[in-house]
């Protein structure tokens, strides 16, 4: 019969080795410890202390206790409602006196037949529970936690260990080694689980110091990176609780949920290739500044060179004084309205007409006169693109000009295999910038060039380059699906990837809705006036309709109070109008 105890407690010591080795969740796996050595033991209570993070107390996690059906701390959702206990009095002396703090402090194991009958420690809390509940603690077994390097953890206390007949004897000398043993295995296990969310913890970090790089480029970028995963969140917390429907089956377990998280804090990480001159391109010569003041004080040398001649014709008296007047102030107003025009279209409001360039074209006729060296206190990547032998002073120029230097190549040849491996469809352009003063003018919207809108759409490139550059354990292996598809759209007209919505997963389905929501919300944007919330989800129905964004994700959003969810939290009183989602709706918007 003893063999056969012995063989069983074996057995159970090994599943449970195996049993804690295999837990993630930490509630569950201190429930497991404590069950574990109670079971082995057929003990009647038993506490589970972990040492506090300031190493100045053991903290209570489980308490159990058949005979008053106590059940507290971990999985149960009932709160200890005792403080630590200190391992350490005012005096800074250790705390000898309790036995579970000497446990810790010795790292001994401790076993006691009778509380009533020890004087080496300070059971007078034991006795006055015992007198309140009408409890007997007699036999105790107290055994420390340790981990790999030696240090203690924590403290396992068993409390009234039963024999066969359920009568209180001694915990005897052949189950401490095996209690020991179960505390060596949770202790690693314990510490494993430490380790693994420490890890968890630096990354989320690590997330947060890319956000914040982003941030400090940016504000209104840092902002993005952190609402964005707070839509995505919501929106796949609405697809787990949903009964019906497509989203009846979706759901997530606790990796994939930090799956998500991952995606959503880095599904930007790219930004920081991006120049912010280009996101705040706000005028069409901007580039670090406005050239438009160039221009304009060339302009101002072609007023100054014609009031010069007015005046040395007036000296030199070959010509009527009133028609020379009249021509000047002819000059002079033609300059004012070339000039008010190259501003206007510089500004980027209106659609460049084919007129309004051949317009710019004919201003680029007129010439004035540089007489200084224009090569004087450059950078050496400025001279570097100007090879050749240069005009010497005074040379006429253009009011308005594309000159060679003004496209500024690459710095290293782009490697587009790279592009071809990940299937990357946008393919890097010829030149890297193009500055050019006419071919910037002529921007037939808004105020990007080409070349600037690559730069801007690269960003997720480089996002999926950067993810990709990491080496993800298994668990987070689609990270970079995720954050990489959110300029994806559904009728596969998308980027970068091309991708439809049958090649997306639902993650990045639902990143790419919060991404566009976040947009036509966002408040601090420096080139947009915030949208209100009508005006912005009346523009997402539109792109349900051309097929942009998920259908089923976006009745979802609607019907869930997503949308009204976040505007509460996040814009702005005015922002917020009145909303009827049944004329957002898929179906409405077939109609």
């Amino acid at each position: 019969m003893a063999l056969a105890q012995k063989e069983e407690r074996y057995r159970t010591l090994i599943e449970l080795g195996i049993a804690l080795s295999a837990e993630r969740n930490h509630d569950r796996l201190m429930e497991r410890i404590l069950h574990g050595a109670k079971d082995m033991c057929n003990a009647d209570g038993g506490t589970l202390y972990l040492v506090t993070e300031d190493k100045h107390g053991l903290r209570f996690e489980i308490m159990l206790n058949d005979t008053l059906n106590i059940a507290m701390g971990g999985t149960t959702g009932k709160p200890i409602p005792f403080p630590p206990l200190r391992l350490h009095d005012e005096h800074g002396e250790p705390n000898h006196k309790n036995v579970s703090s000497h446990c810790a402090l010795t790292g001994t194991t401790i076993n006691i037949a009778d509380a009533y009958d020890v004087d080496k420690f300070d059971f007078s809390g034991t006795k006055a529970f015992d007198i309140k509940t009408g409890y007997r603690s007699k036999s105790f077994l107290t055994v420390p936690l340790k981990n790999y390097e030696g240090e203690v953890i924590g403290v396992i206390q068993l409390i009234n260990a039963r024999n066969r007949g359920n009568r209180i004897v001694t915990f005897g000398p052949a189950i401490t080694p095996l209690i020991e043993a179960l505390a060596s295995q949770a202790a690693v296990a314990l510490d494993n689980q430490r380790l693994i969310e420490a890890q968890k913890q630096l990354f989320k970090s690590f997330i947060q110091v890319i956000a914040g790089s982003i941030d400090a480029k940016s504000p209104y970028t840092g902002g993005h990176c952190n609402r964005v995963p707070a839509i995505t969140f919501m929106l796949a917390e609405a697809a787990c609780n949903a009964t019906e429907g497509p989203f009846a089956d979706f759901s997530l377990t606790d990796d994939e949920w930090y799956e998500l998280e991952v995606a959503g804090g880095l599904h930007d990480c790219g930004k920081v290739t991006t120049p912010e001159y280009i996101v705040d391109k706000a005028t069409k010569l901007e580039t670090i500044y406005n050239r438009i003041h160039e221009v304009r004080m060339r302009f101002e040398v072609c007023k100054r060179d014609a009031v010069i001649t007015y005046l040395e014709a007036i000296l030199a008296g070959e010509e009527d004084a009133d028609l020379l007047k009249q021509r000047l102030d002819e000059t002079l107003a033609g300059l004012d309205a070339d000039f008010a025009f190259v501003a206007e279209c510089n500004v980027g409001g209106e659609f460049m007409a084919p007129e309004k360039v051949e317009r710019l074209n004919a201003i680029a006729q007129r010439t004035w006169t540089r007489t200084l060296d224009d090569t004087q206190g450059l950078s050496i990547d400025e001279m570097r693109r100007r090879p050749g032998e240069q005009a010497k002073p005074p040379v006429e120029e253009s009011l308005l000009a594309d000159k060679p230097w003004h496209v500024i190549p690459h710095e290293i040849a782009v490697d587009v295999s790279r592009y071809d491996a990940e299937g990357i469809r946008m393919k890097p352009l010829e030149n890297r910038y193009n500055l050019g003063e006419l071919y910037n003018l002529g921007i037939g919207r808004g105020t990007l060039t080409a070349e600037d809108r690559f730069k801007i759409n690269d960003h997720i490139v480089q996002t999926i380059f950067m993810l990709k550059a990491l080496p993800f354990p298994k668990n987070l292996s689609r990270v970079a699906e995720w954050a990489g598809g959110h300029h994806e759209m559904m009728n596969g007209k998308g980027y970068p990837k091309g991708l439809t919505r049958e090649q997306m997963s639902l993650p990045a389905r639902m990143m790419a809705v919060a991404d566009i929501f976040e947009a036509l919300t966002a408040a601090d944007r420096p080139y947009k006036k915030p949208k209100t919330l009508s005006e912005s989800l009346k523009i997402m129905s539109f792109m349900v309709k051309d097929q942009h964004i998920d259908h089923e994700l976006w009745e979802l959003f609607l019907t869930s109070g997503i949308w009204k969810d976040y505007a509460d939290k996040y814009l702005r009183p005015e922002q917020i109008d009145e909303v009827d989602i049944v004329k957002f709706l898929p179906q409405k918007a077939a109609q």
